[in-house]
């Protein structure tokens, strides 16, 4: 009997304790170690810890990676050196994007170096890819996903979630507004009310599959502007939600 009983504590021992930290891959090292990544993302990584980011939103080589705005492509040519040469990096923008001067010629350079990366233009309210992904990726832009005269936050989280495979990954991180901010934050401060966030995401059918508090900031001023902190100063949260 006290057999049984000290296995059934070390059992829900197992079960209560708290995650260790994710350890991260020598594959995902070797990508953020790239020569082929410029100066100016490097001199980032002190703060977006892209190393340890990657490997929590679980990247693997293999796999098909979708990123929503990739922006100047800081985290794209990490995934498409973290899937490998049997994985591709989905880059999607949406056509007001697409029509920026320089945004397209700067992807395509980026698809010159990286060949598993494919350039996507679509409305991420109604996309479709050409395939189903393993894992959706966006940061710091999910508050911008709801500015705008036609954003449909729900229809965005919706088409991501359709676009995953069953098991898929969507990781969400963004700069995080005071708690009970709400939607306001989105457009006045450039930041997100995770609460929110998790209320959208869940409400799209997602279920919450890990948190990290990697890339908090006590000392941020989450009522304030994201600018205020220097950006990537900035306090910010990092949801992992699956597609049951």
């Amino acid at each position: 009997m006290i057999r049984s009983l000290t296995a059934a504590l070390f059992a829900t021992s197992l079960l209560c304790a708290p995650a260790l930290a994710q350890t991260v891959s020598p594959g995902i090292a070797a990508a953020v170690s790239d020569a082929g990544r410029p100066a100016a993302d490097k001199e980032r990584d002190a703060n977006r810890k892209p190393a340890e980011v990657v490997a929590f939103a679980g990247v693997k080589p293999g796999m098909t990676v979708a990123e929503l705005s990739p922006g100047g492509g800081y985290y794209t040519r990490i995934l498409a050196k973290a899937v490998g040469p049997s994985g591709k990096v989905y880059a999607i923008i949406t056509p007001a994007q697409a029509a920026r001067p320089g945004t397209l010629d700067r992807l395509n350079a980026l698809v010159a170096a990286y060949p598993n990366v494919k350039i996507v233009t679509a409305d991420f309210t109604t996309m479709t890819l050409p395939e189903k992904a393993d894992l959706f990726w966006t940061t710091e832009n999910y508050h911008d996903f709801h500015n705008g005269p036609t954003a449909n936050i729900a229809a965005l989280d919706k088409a991501v979630f359709n676009n995953l495979k069953p098991g898929g990954i969507f990781y969400v991180e963004d700069h995080r507004a005071a708690d009970g901010a709400g939607l306001g934050a989105t457009s006045q401060f450039h930041r997100m009310d995770e609460a929110v966030a998790k209320s959208e995401l869940t409400a799209a059918g997602f279920k919450l599959d890990g948190e990290g508090d990697l890339l908090h900031n006590p000392a941020d001023n989450r009522a304030g502007s994201n600018s205020e902190s220097g950006h990537f100063d900035s306090d910010r949260f990092m949801l992992r939600v699956k597609r049951p």
